[in-house]
């Protein structure tokens, strides 16, 4: 290999000047690395979700020009409420229906213990007529004994009287006329007399004044 040679020296010359030589050419730059792998995926899956909203969008827009939308599933959380809410009212239906139970078991007896009410009252009303009707037969037999006494002699009605009990006998002399009463009297012995007249006038005592 030769070595390189020196310049010569030129003379100077006049007149024009000579042109600059060029500007040296920049050195090359280095090539860029490539991206890593992740930095290359991320943009390509970000257009993808991108590519993918605009067309659900459009298909929404299509469906609502079309009619309504489906209805979209309830998330989780509203699912849970409705059914708490569902089941709520599923014991408040059955809790109504336990007291509406009980009210009409609650009438069914009120009705039994008025019929049954009904039923004495009755009972009463026959046995308080009964009793009436027997006293009054007792008092219309009571009077015709007392009749068929004072019609008697007085000593014979007398001799009746005094074998009889001291109330007995008075019962049947306040039923008496009193002029046959005092006949009837005047033929008892004093004692028994006496006992008699102390029923009639117990009797009296205990009347009501008014």
């Amino acid at each position: 290999m030769t070595p390189p040679r020196a310049p010569r020296a030129e003379p100077p010359v006049t007149g024009p000047a000579r042109p600059m030589p060029p500007a040296p050419r920049p050195a090359p730059r280095p090539a860029p690395r490539p991206a890593p792998r992740a930095a290359r995926v991320l943009p390509a899956v970000a257009a993808m979700l991108i590519l993918s909203g605009l067309l659900r969008l459009g298909a929404g827009e299509v469906v609502a020009g079309e009619g309504n939308p489906p209805a979209e599933p309830a998330p989780p959380a509203t699912e849970a409420v409705l059914a708490a809410l569902s089941d709520r009212e599923a014991r408040v239906a059955a809790r109504e229906s336990e007291v509406e139970a009980r009210a009409a078991a609650l009438l069914a007896a009120q009705a039994d213990l008025a019929a049954q009410a009904a039923a004495l009252e009755e009972a009463e009303a026959s046995l308080a007529a009964t009793l009436a009707l027997a006293e009054t037969a007792a008092s219309d037999d009571l009077q015709r004994l007392a009749s068929v006494y004072a019609a008697m002699k007085p000593a014979d009605a007398a001799a009746l009287f005094a074998a009889m009990d001291p109330a007995f006998a008075a019962g049947f002399l306040g039923l008496m006329d009193p002029e046959a009463a005092a006949a009837v009297m005047t033929n008892l012995a004093p004692d028994r007399a006496y006992a008699v007249s102390a029923v009639l006038a117990g009797r009296n005592a205990r009347a009501p004044s008014e």
